[in-house]
């Protein structure tokens, strides 16, 4: 009675190598959704603070006070322009690779660190509204009184750090991701090989060794 040792069949390099894959494959699909949650939570959030009340005052208008207020866009409008440039390099991340994805994740992390410093130094700003109670009262030296702030630029420089922190994400991790037109490498699933064609189809062993290697010895 003969005995069959069983030898033990090393893994092939592609079924060490997909653990790791798999993995890198979801640290890169997290990391992309929560930057794309991030730039889109911090753009509508400093498009739609911008446009709220950031300070008000009165205005003397001959014998009485005219009541004033001063939106984002009063005051300045940089973050929100910047809002804008953010989302678009975030798209933009998709559609270059290597340097170019560099340049725009940079872009992006700077449009937010841009939105969050305006929105932060236009929080106790007056002149918008020193210039609305001049063109009210027709004096030209005629400020603002009773001024008071709001905390929509504080909410701005929020929504700024979170574009911020989006493109730090996508300077970190925005190799990892896919662009457009392009097959995420990195997601672990083995890809499609071209099956060889078989030498001599009129040899069994041809055929057993096209069997063995899980492809159709037929062409069908």
């Amino acid at each position: 009675m003969g005995y069959v040792s069983a030898v033990p069949v090393p893994p092939s390099r592609a079924d060490s190598a997909s653990p790791a894959r798999r993995a890198g494959a979801g640290g890169g699909r997290r990391t992309l959704a929560a930057a794309l949650l991030l730039a889109a939570a911090g753009a509508a959030v400093v498009l739609l603070a911008s446009g709220q009340t950031w300070a008000e005052g009165h205005a003397a208008v001959g014998g009485g006070s005219v009541p004033l207020r001063a939106t984002g866009q009063n005051v300045t409008g940089v973050p929100a322009a910047l809002a804008i440039v953010g989302l678009a390099a975030l798209v933009a991340v998709f559609a270059v690779r290597r340097a170019g994805r560099l340049l725009v994740s940079g872009l992006l992390a700077l449009s937010g660190a841009g939105a969050a410093l305006a929105a932060f130094l236009g929080a106790d700003d007056s002149s918008a509204l020193d210039e609305k109670a001049a063109r009210t009262s027709g004096d030209a030296a005629e400020t603002i009184s009773g001024l008071t702030h709001t905390a929509w630029p504080y909410v701005t420089f929020v929504g700024g750090l979170l574009l911020l922190i989006a493109g730090l994400l996508a300077l970190r991790f925005g190799a990892a991701w896919p662009a457009m037109g392009g097959r995420y490498e990195r997601d672990g699933s083995p890809r499609a090989r071209k099956p060889r064609a078989v030498k001599d189809p009129e040899r069994p062993e041809e055929l057993w060794k096209a069997l063995d290697r899980g492809e159709d010895p037929t062409g069908v």
